[in-house]
């Protein structure tokens, strides 16, 4: 067992040695920190891209899902990041253009200050919620490499990620995305093989798996199904890391061409991901649903795949971490203080630099915090999802593609979408089991619409005046 440890500090020394050396040779202020000086290459991109989205929420939340639920409504499930990817292409050269740090920034331009102000809130919510879960997935695979407690393990990748993060910025995150990405697809290639051949091949999986993870739904509803789906489609589809990747490429033309190496890796991950968890429910039954990969990876193939497997997994889960914090220290430094101080003289860039340093050490200590009220990953997963996308897709889609909307009706959108997610999620205990994303998102596009057709005129009136 000594040996994945030992494999697991190497390279996450490697990982913080890039942050060291990117903080030495490449920060040199705001925009190198938070957009990378909008030089990254079309591979980097996708590797980012592909990193930030495939971290614990698929190696430890979607494998979860799997194991609970069976490979044939993880195919639905998993597939909403793979659907809103397609819909993103569309608008990532757009994105691009803007050339803006935060999404709030972008939903200024059309609605206003306000609006801005409340969609920074929001999305620090559903930031926090993500880079928790990163914590509790890390602390997993320390778990089984170490048997350190998942509390103290949730520590640890903690204090690692607020490192990795003040050091180098997006550089680091981004060149290191890329390096994990190709190391965990060819774990998962490699590992496939081995997997199936433990647990019997496809043959063999068909007579062993229990008969409900054979269905098409896994036992669930519909609608608890599109509980599932929802939550990932909206998140990808109005991601602002995705948004701030695109943001750092070199040009618009990278950032379109990035999103289709993204679709690409995300079928591959995603096909693989539900290969392994699969067997991991045949060769491990009793193991709690969380660890399936990470436990398979460990005890059911050879050594120096499982190290394989297990180094990009804590690396995904890592860079993940790194990029919701680094993208909420964003809102806080651009929207939430920007807000604040009105009319007063802009901070320099150095000092907006330092700011951010400061904001990702307080963010990172508000994850840790917020991980201890979610016993699962893939529950905090699905809440924080939702409360993004419930409250910001609609929003940001409208003021990039829906000349109609106005600022009363995305203000509501988004009031309504987040504060229906928190009620449900955390007053209602989520009545029938159902995630909160299927009250929340009908609710915020309801209100998206109606109030915006009802308030033209009153628009019309206000953008005459200025």
């Amino acid at each position: 067992m000594n040996i994945y440890l030992i494999a697991v500090i190497v390279y996450l020394l490697i990982m913080a040695g890039l942050g060291v050396y990117f903080a030495k040779n490449s920060i040199h202020d705001s925009d190198d920190f938070m957009v990378a000086g909008r030089s990254l290459p079309l591979f980097v991109v996708i590797g980012t891209l592909l990193a930030t989205f495939v971290g614990s929420g698929t190696v430890v939340g979607g494998a979860s899902f799997i194991y609970q639920y069976g490979p044939f409504a993880a195919i639905f499930n998993l597939s909403g990041g793979i659907v809103g990817a397609v819909i993103l292409y569309f608008i990532a050269d757009k994105v691009r253009n803007h050339e803006m740090y935060t999404v709030p920034q972008l939903m200024e331009k059309r609605f206003g200050r306000v609006t801005r102000f409340i969609a920074s809130i929001i999305i620090l919510f559903a930031f926090i919620g993500i880079t928790a879960y990163q914590f509790t997935g890390g602390a997993y695979v320390l778990q089984l490499t170490t048997g350190m407690s998942l509390e103290w393990g949730a520590i640890v990748i903690c204090l690692l990620v607020i490192f990795l993060t003040m050091s180098g910025g997006l550089f680091s995150v981004a060149y290191s995305d890329a390096l994990s990405a190709v190391l965990i697809i060819l774990g998962f290639i490699i590992g496939v093989p081995f997997a199936l051949n433990s647990a019997g091949g496809f043959e063999g999986l068909s007579l062993s798996l229990p008969e409900h993870t054979k269905t098409w739904n896994g036992g669930l509803s519909f609608i608890q199904l599109l509980g599932f789906f929802l939550p990932l489609f909206l998140l990808v589809l109005g991601d602002q890391n995705m948004y701030q990747r695109f943001s750092a490429s070199k040009n618009a033309k990278v950032a379109k061409n990035s999103v289709l190496g993204f679709i690409a890796g995300n079928f591959l991950v995603v096909g693989l991901t539900i290969i392994l968890a699969t067997t991991a429910i045949v060769l491990f039954p009793e193991i709690a649903p969380d660890a399936a990969i990470l436990t398979l990876a460990v005890e059911g193939l050879p050594m120096f795949i499982g190290i394989l497997i297990l180094c990009s997994a804590v690396a995904f889960i890592i860079t993940t971490a790194t990029s919701y914090l680094l993208s909420a220290s964003g809102n806080i430094v651009y929207d939430f203080f920007y807000f604040i101080r009105g009319d007063k003289e802009p901070l320099t860039k150095v000092q907006t630099l330092w700011f951010s340093r400061i904001t990702v050490v307080i963010i990172g200590l508000l994850a840790y915090v917020l991980g201890r009220f979610f016993p699962t990953v893939l529950e905090i997963q699905m809440y924080s999802y939702t409360m993004y996308g419930a409250s910001i897709t609609p929003a940001i889609l409208a003021a990039l593609m829906w000349k109609k909307a106005t600022t009363a009706g995305v203000l509501t959108s988004m009031l309504l979408g987040g504060g229906s997610t928190l009620i449900w999620e955390m007053a209602l205990n989520r009545p029938n089991d159902w995630n909160s994303v299927i009250v929340a998102l009908p609710l915020s596009v309801a209100a998206l619409i109606i109030v915006s057709l009802l308030t033209q005129k009153q628009n019309r009136e206000v953008q005459t005046a200025e």
